[in-house]
């Protein structure tokens, strides 16, 4: 059974970078898409980036184009999503979820994902 653990996450001024990190265990990252999500307090969960099984394909949330980057390293079944300067509207707990998908596929839809992982807490503020 695939399972998925975020990490990264902290504090962080606006401004400021960090690095999520998305590992799974009990299965390899084969033929899974994987989507970043998050939820603030009192707001909807959104979707943030999305990145193919083969990685050729991503997809960005307007909100976060051009300041977030979704990479993965399937030899090591880790997925990755840099953020870069970060604004206090980005304080939110960011999960990662994986579901099979063809190879360049992307999935956007957050209802089809079936592998969530517990999230990680990303504060942005001074």
């Amino acid at each position: 059974q695939l399972q998925l653990v975020e990490s990264g996450g902290g504090l962080v001024q606006p401004g400021g970078s960090l690095g999520l990190s998305c590992a799974a265990s009990g299965s390899t990252l084969d033929y899974y898409a994987i989507g970043w999500f998050r939820q603030a307090p009192g707001k909807e969960r959104e979707g943030v980036s999305y990145i193919s099984y083969s990685g050729g394909s991503t997809n960005y949330a307007d909100s976060v184009k051009g300041r977030f980057t979704i990479s993965r390293d399937n030899a090591r079944n880790t997925v990755y999503l840099q953020m870069n300067s970060l604004k206090p509207e980005d304080t939110a707990v960011y999960y990662c979820a994986a579901t099979k998908a063809p190879l360049h596929g992307i999935v956007t839809v957050a209802a089809e994902y079936d592998h969530w992982g517990q999230g990680t807490q990303v504060t942005v503020s001074s």
